[in-house]
């Protein structure tokens, strides 16, 4: 398994209203995404990007960051081996991605995800 990329997921109360501050003001202007409870803004000179969460619309708890990795399926299994918590089962989602979440020892809850074909 390898990481590709990270993504804050920043929690929101309302995406629209949270949307100005990040593209307006910081520039993260091009929408990747918006699905009502998730949505991500990225700069495009730069790639820099943010995702805003209201909920998680599937998982029992939300996530504080997403780990975008090549083999979602190996990272579960690792992450099963290592004994970590899974707190959202390895799941394929009906907007593309394939997913799970683990809980780190320090409590933090990870997305693990990867794109499906």
């Amino acid at each position: 398994m390898r990481v590709t990329r990270i993504t804050t997921n920043l929690p929101v109360a309302d995406i629209d209203a949270a949307k100005v501050f990040y593209t307006d003001f910081l520039g993260l202007s091009a929408e990747e995404f918006n699905l009502g409870w998730v949505a991500r803004y990225t700069s495009p000179e730069t790639g820099a990007h943010v995702q805003l969460v209201t909920h998680d619309a599937t998982a029992p708890e939300d996530s504080a960051i997403s780990v975008h990795v090549d083999d979602v399926d190996a990272a579960h299994d690792a992450a099963v081996r290592a004994g970590y918590a899974v707190v959202h089962p390895l799941t394929t989602e009906s907007w593309g991605v394939r997913r799970f979440f683990v809980r780190a020892p320090d409590g933090t809850v990870v997305n693990v995800v990867a794109h499906h074909d």
